[in-house]
C-alpha cells in the first residue's frame, strides 16, 4: 500500500510539473527571458527553500546542515549549476517544439542519464539492478516511440500548421536544444545524489532530500538569471520590468507557474520516503518522474491542440508510447 501511495504522490507531482506552462501562457507582453527569470525566482528560489525547511527540526537552522557537509554542499550547487543549462534549454525545447515533443524529448533523455550516471557518480554500481536496468530501456523505448510520433506530426503538417500550433516551431533546432537539455538535467539527480547527507537526523523520511533540492535549483537559478539578464540587456528587453499595470498578472501567473514546476521535486521526495522498502524503485524513481512528466506534457499537448490534424496512425503510435511510458514505472518492481 505504501508503494501505491508513493507512485501516486509522484504522480501528482509530475502532473503540477506538466500544467506548469498553462498559467505561463497566461503572462502578458513580456519577453521569454523576462518571465523566464521571475517565475524562476519562484520555482528555484522561493519554494525550494519553503520545502528545504520543512526538513529543519525545531532548534536548528538549515545552514547548520550545509556546513556540516562543505563539500557536499559545494558539488550539489555545482551540478546545479549545470543543470541549469538543462532548465534554460528546456524552456527552449519548449518554445521551438511545443509542450509535448519538447519535453518528451528532453526528459526522456534525462530520465535515462539520471537514472544510470547517479549511482556511478556515488560509487554504488550495484543500485544498478537488473530490473532498474530493464525499466531505463522500457521507458526509453516508450519515449523514442513518442519521438517517431513527434517526427510523423511534423513530417505531415505544413509550415503554416506547425506555426499555428507552436509559434516558434522548428524541429531540426528544438531537437538539438531538447537533447542538450536532457544531458544537462540528468545533473539534477546526480546533484541530489551528492545532496544525500545534507539533512538531519530528526528529519522526516519524506522531506529529507528537501534540503538537497534547493541547492540545485539554487545553482540553477544562478545559470539562469545570468542567461536572461543577458537576454534582456541584448534584446533591450528591461522594459518589461517597469510596466507596472502587468505586476499583479504576471507575478501571480509566474508564481503559479513556478510552485507547479516545484511540485514534482516536493512530490519526489515525499514519495521516495514511502519506497523505502524498495531498493529499485529508490533507484528508479527518477525514472518514473520523468516518465510521468512525459506522460502528462503530452496529455497537456493533445488539450491545447498540439496535435491536431495528425493523422489516427500518428495518434496511434502516441498512446502505444504513452501507454508503455506507464507500464515502465511498475516494472522494477514487478520483475
Amino acid at each position: 500500500m505504501e508503494i501505491i501511495l508513493g507512485l501516486l504522490i509522484i504522480a501528482i507531482g509530475a502532473f503540477c510539473q506538466s500544467s506548469c506552462y498553462v498559467p505561463i501562457n497566461r503572462i502578458k507582453s513580456w519577453s521569454w527571458e523576462s518571465y523566464w527569470i521571475v517565475q524562476g525566482v519562484f520555482a528555484w528560489i522561493v519554494f525550494p527553500l519553503l520545502g528545504a525547511l520543512l526538513a529543519v527540526p525545531a532548534g536548528h537552522t538549515l545552514f547548520e546542515a550545509y556546513a556540516a557537509h562543505p563539500g557536499d554542499s559545494l558539488m550539489t550547487i555545482l551540478f546545479g549549476i549545470l543543470w541549469g543549462v538543462g532548465g534554460l534549454t528546456f524552456g527552449l525545447s519548449m518554445r521551438y517544439l511545443g509542450v509535448a515533443l519538447g519535453q518528451s524529448i528532453g526528459l526522456g533523455t534525462c530520465a535515462g542519464l539520471g537514472t544510470i550516471l547517479t549511482p556511478l557518480f556515488m560509487g554504488r554500481p550495484g543500485d544498478l539492478t537488473a530490473s532498474v536496468i530493464i525499466g531505463v530501456v522500457v521507458t526509453l523505448i516508450g519515449i523514442a516511440i513518442i519521438g517517431i510520433a513527434g517526427g510523423m506530426k511534423s513530417a505531415m503538417l505544413s509550415e503554416e500548421e506547425k506555426k499555428k500550433a507552436v509559434k516558434d516551431f522548428n524541429f531540426p533546432k528544438g531537437l538539438i536544444v531538447a537533447l542538450l537539455c536532457g544531458f544537462m538535467s540528468a545533473c539534477f539527480n546526480i546533484g541530489l545524489g551528492f545532496g544525500e547527507k545534507l539533512c538531519f537526523e530528526g528529519s522526516s523520511d519524506i522531506f529529507k532530500t528537501l534540503p538537497a533540492t534547493f541547492l540545485v535549483t539554487l545553482g540553477g537559478f544562478i545559470t539562469n538569471a545570468l542567461y536572461c539578464l543577458y537576454q534582456n540587456s541584448k534584446n533591450q528587453t528591461w522594459a518589461d520590468y517597469g510596466k507596472r499595470s502587468l505586476y499583479l498578472n504576471n507575478v501571480l501567473f509566474s508564481a503559479l507557474a513556478g510552485l507547479l514546476w516545484y511540485s514534482q521535486f516536493f512530490g519526489l521526495s515525499l514519495g521516495k520516503g514511502f519506497l523505502a522498502g524498495s531498493a529499485a524503485l529508490v533507484t528508479f524513481s527518477w525514472c518514473i518522474l520523468m516518465s510521468l512528466n512525459v506522460t502528462f506534457s503530452n496529455v497537456w499537448g493533445i488539450i491545447l491542440k498540439e496535435w491536431k490534424g495528425c493523422t489516427p496512425k500518428t495518434i496511434v503510435v502516441l498512446i502505444v508510447g504513452l501507454v508503455i511510458l506507464v507500464i515502465s514505472c511498475f516494472l522494477p518492481q514487478l520483475l
